[in-house]
């Protein structure tokens, strides 16, 4: 993990747009049959930022992140991630959390991360006390199946399992879905203080609520290509924003 609970601060002088950028995507396209779900998408993201990826459903923001994270490729265009033009060769620091929290209901929170952190985490990865801790799930009783979690417990526990691997480049779709607001906090400020650390984070969502206090860049897809990219500094409030989903 990238030492979120940790004191440790970042230089003084780190300036994210002077940096590698994370990502570079140049004139992507993904097709399906005839369906352009993204279609000539070109983008840079600098590194050590939180974005929140936003638009209707069918905009492409899933096949984006899924393209991002090396599970898909586009049809056309060129993919740069974490300064590789081969996204497998840096999957080991990619994190990734989709629609379904791939735990097992019939382990428990300690066993799930500590089967996951066997698979593929490094061995100087954290803990499943420390994970646990992060999400805010260390104080749950420890023989508690997941089948028994909430929904929130749940995404939460998935998010642990996201970051197991400290990756530099975190992508979670909806992770706020149907979840409490006291889980979205927890996460939230969590995402926080990973990017803090080091980690860039890409999340889709249709809940703005949920990275107002820590989200730097808000970019809005529709029909496949980005038609709107904002700072969070730029952004109107909320309350009169909320046509962008």
């Amino acid at each position: 993990m990238h030492s979120a609970s940790s004191s440790h601060s970042e230089p003084a002088h780190f300036d994210p747009a002077h940096s590698e950028p994370a990502v570079v995507l140049q004139s992507i396209s993904k097709l399906f049959g005839r369906f352009a779900a993204l279609h000539d998408l070109s983008i840079s993201l600098a590194a050590r930022r939180i974005y929140a990826l936003l638009g209707e459903n069918g905009a492409g923001k899933t096949t984006l992140l899924r393209i991002v994270a090396g599970l898909s490729r586009p049809s056309r265009g060129n993919v740069g991630i974490l300064g590789s033009s081969d996204v497998r060769a840096v999957t080991a620091r990619i994190g990734y959390m989709g629609h379904a929290t791939l735990l097992y209901d019939e382990l428990t929170a300690r066993e799930n991360l500590n089967y996951f952190r066997g698979l593929y985490a490094p061995s100087h990865a954290a803990s499943a006390d420390e994970l646990l801790e992060a999400v805010g799930l260390a104080q749950v009783d420890p023989k508690r199946r997941i089948g028994q979690y909430s929904q929130g417990m749940k995404q939460r526990l998935a998010l642990a399992r996201a970051i197991l691997a400290s990756p530099d480049l975190l992508l979670l779709d909806e992770p706020f879905s149907n979840v409490d607001a006291g889980s979205i906090a927890t996460m939230s400020a969590l995402l926080g203080r990973l990017r803090d650390h080091g980690a860039t984070v890409i999340v889709v969502t249709h809940q703005l609520e949920a990275l107002a206090r820590v989200a730097d860049e808000w970019i809005t897809l529709h029909a496949g290509t980005i038609v709107k990219r904002e700072a969070t500094h730029n952004r109107v409030p909320l309350s009169a924003g909320r046509g962008e989903q």
